[in-house]
């Protein structure tokens, strides 16, 4: 089970998601359900997702 939960400065709403990280995997879960599911995700695909967001690749809904 992924440990030390953070979810961003820039949330201020409380609809956020928290990340946890270990050495293979980024995981993610709700912010306001600590007991949501969570999804896991390599470091490469984690890192695809970022540098596409960091880009204007994908835009916010």
């Amino acid at each position: 089970m992924p440990t030390g939960w953070r979810k961003s400065t820039f949330c201020g709403s409380g609809a956020c998601v928290e990340i946890a990280t270990d050495s293979a995997h980024r995981y993610m879960r709700d912010a306001k359900e600590i007991n949501s599911p969570i999804l896991a995700f390599s470091n490469t695909a984690w890192a695809s997702f970022v540098s596409s967001v960091k880009s204007d690749q994908i835009s916010s809904l």
